[in-house]
């Protein structure tokens, strides 16, 4: 094998990688961009340039509601779900009986939670005389319409999202594997409680994983599409109707790429602020073991 070879050979190897990552994402990243400029219709083609197309993202009503709406979606969504991961994670990091078991139960909710069944199931549980309502009807009590009160729709639709914690409570319970016992040792010896080592030792030594929860939540929550698709199509009155979705509608229904394509730009740079925040905020609040010497 001659010298030339030897040192392209990584660059070979990584050849189809990158012509997969040209054709099917820097090429699409560059081009939505493009489109995002124009008019461009899927059958009607292309015949005019401007901002117009992020003019009527930020300004027309429906889409303003879009925006508020995947607000709403996401800071109801990612603190309840990283709540609950992390407390499911605390009482599963305990020695108790059967442990193996709860792990896996808990887990379960994020392998199925992405699939087109689950939201089935979902709207079943929840729909007007669905499951819910008739369990309750039964013992005596009388419960919402949840689908088409607008109300309770955004609620329901946050609740799916919150069910599949799973893998940000895997990532936690690595996280307080590696929590050092003798921490817990001397607070007990100094007469601190659970609740005050939990606040005092497990969570400052957990934040960097929190950070990374955090980050990756926030920006599933922003992207979210199968359940407001499936569950309700967006209703009632646009009250679950994410920007995502209207991505969709645009691109997919009224075939109009050029907003579609503006939106999902505007959805980028709407996710870009929020991890430039949260970038930037870490170093009040985020505690890395490295740092001690410094």
């Amino acid at each position: 094998m001659n010298k030339t070879l030897k040192r392209n050979m990584g660059l070979l190897f990584i050849t189809p990688w990158l012509i997969g990552f040209c054709v099917f994402k820097l090429y699409p990243f560059a081009s939505s961009l493009f489109y995002s400029f124009t008019d461009y219709n899927l059958f009607k083609g292309l015949h005019e340039f401007g901002i117009m197309n992020y003019v009527e993202t930020l300004t027309k009503p429906a889409n303003q509601k879009a925006l508020i709406v995947t607000f709403k979606y996401a800071f109801m969504t990612v603190p309840l779900k990283l709540i609950a991961a992390l407390f499911i994670a605390y009482i599963l990091n305990f020695k108790i009986k059967g442990v193996n078991f709860f792990r896996t139960a808990y887990y379960i909710p994020s392998i199925l939670g992405g699939s087109v069944a689950i939201s089935v199931l979902w709207r079943a549980l929840f729909k007007d005389g669905g499951l819910i309502q008739t369990g309750c009807a039964l013992i005596g009590i009388t419960a919402p319409n949840f689908m088409s009160d607008p109300n309770w729709a955004l609620f329901i639709i946050c609740l799916l999202r919150v069910w599949q914690f799973g893998s940000s409570m895997v990532i936690f319970l690595a996280a307080l594997k590696g929590v050092p016992q003798d921490l817990y040792e001397a607070a007990s010896i100094d007469g601190a409680g659970k609740w005050k080592q939990f606040f005092s030792i497990t969570v400052p030594l957990i934040t960097p994983v929190i950070f990374y929860n955090l980050v990756t939540q926030l920006c599933q929550a922003f992207q979210e599409f199968n359940g407001p698709y499936i569950i309700t199509k967006g209703g009632p009155r646009n009250s679950t109707t994410l920007i995502s979705l209207l991505i969709y509608n645009n691109a997919f229904r009224t075939y109009d790429m050029g907003l579609a394509s503006a939106m999902a730009w505007v959805l980028f740079v709407v996710l870009m602020f929020f991890t430039v925040i949260a970038f930037w905020s870490q170093k009040h609040w985020v505690y890395y073991s490295d740092e001690e010497g410094k």
